[in-house]
């Protein structure tokens, strides 16, 4: 029997992980056999969006694989310094629906709290890689002008944590922060988005999921996973302990050109996300945010494509293909061709 070998970051606490998580191309290539003098155009794409990627989700990616595929959605590309037509900053408009800091409130009945700027990965397609933070970023005694918000608009039912990760703060912050948003009498279901059980499985502690469940709000956490990949030992471990804290668990997924725009590797997650006791939710065609186009799938090579998947798999297992676009009342079905 072959002994496990245990790193140095799997013994480290979540925040260890989140401090001392990659920053250097250099140190991201070391750890997978790749030649940086290879690659000496990505350096560029650096200056617009930082690296960004934990040990945990790099153990996941195969040594020596330019293509791997959870590689390619953290590694820097030439393609993202090249302006492209109809690829701007802010490709959903959230500006425009931002009535208070760190609040967006886009579509009835529910509103977003942008709740960090921080993130264990920085996705190279993020919608908000380009999104002002320093505008949108309220402290603990800060949240009271989006909170009053909520409070004067009793149509408002559900508030969603977004980032940025909402984990990626600390579970005094969340409770705190959860707490006020409980008190609202007309809130009901509070909606968390998040990466991180994906690239930093440790960070869904018992702690945490004592603050996630202590409040009266109904708890729904959508996590974000493209590719089957992802979902190792320990992310389905800490996804379990989720499910078993009776937190609904849903994805969403970006289709991305060369990644998972194929059937079979769509159908796999499905079946991989079902397995881990997640339900498939959306899968979004790619928002057209500037320094991200590479990623992109044509509307209709979606669309041919979701009909394969629809043919192979029981409909509750089929995500909904989605556009979502700005100042649209709602994100917009995409028939199937």
């Amino acid at each position: 029997m072959i002994p496990l070998i245990t790193t140095i970051w799997q013994t480290q606490s979540w925040q260890q992980q989140m401090q001392q998580m990659i920053r250097d191309p250099e140190q991201l290539f070391k750890r997978l056999g790749l030649d940086i003098a290879a690659r000496p155009e990505l350096i560029g794409a650096l200056k617009q969006f930082p690296l960004r990627v934990t040990e945990a989700f790099v153990a996941k990616m195969q040594p020596g694989n330019w293509n791997d595929p959870l590689l390619l959605q953290v590694l820097p590309q030439a393609q993202e310094t090249e302006p492209q037509p109809n690829f701007i900053d802010d490709p959903l408009a959230e500006l425009d629906a931002n009535p208070a800091p760190g609040l967006i409130h886009k579509y009835r009945g529910r509103v977003l709290l942008i709740t960090s700027s921080a993130c264990a990965v920085h996705c190279r397609y993020c919608f908000r890689r380009n999104f002002p933070y320093s505008d949108n970023n309220p402290s603990q005694k800060d949240w009271q002008q989006a909170l009053d918000y909520i409070a004067e608009h009793p149509e408002i039912h559900e508030v969603i944590l977004s980032g940025g990760d909402p984990l990626a703060t600390s579970d005094d912050y969340l409770d705190k922060l959860i707490g006020r948003i409980a008190n609202i009498p007309h809130v009901e279901t509070l909606r968390i988005h998040t990466r991180l059980p994906l690239v930093l499985p440790a960070r869904i502690t018992p702690d945490l999921i004592k603050v996630l469940t202590k409040h009266r709000l109904h708890t729904v956490m959508v996590i974000h996973c493209n590719h089957a990949n992802e979902l190792d030992d320990a992310s389905t471990d800490a996804l379990k302990s989720l499910r078993d804290a009776n937190i609904h668990l849903l994805n969403q997924t970006v289709l991305l050109k060369g990644i998972n725009d194929r059937a079979e590797i769509l159908i796999k997650l499905s079946r991989r996300l079902f397995e881990t006791g997640v339900m498939p939710y959306y899968l979004h065609v790619l928002d057209k945010v500037r320094g991200a186009s590479h990623f992109d799938v044509p509307e209709s090579t979606a669309q041919t494509l979701m009909r394969e998947v629809l043919a192979s798999l029981p409909g509750y297992l089929v995500p909904r293909l989605v556009r979502e676009d700005p100042h649209a009342s709602s994100k917009r079905p995409l028939a199937l061709l």
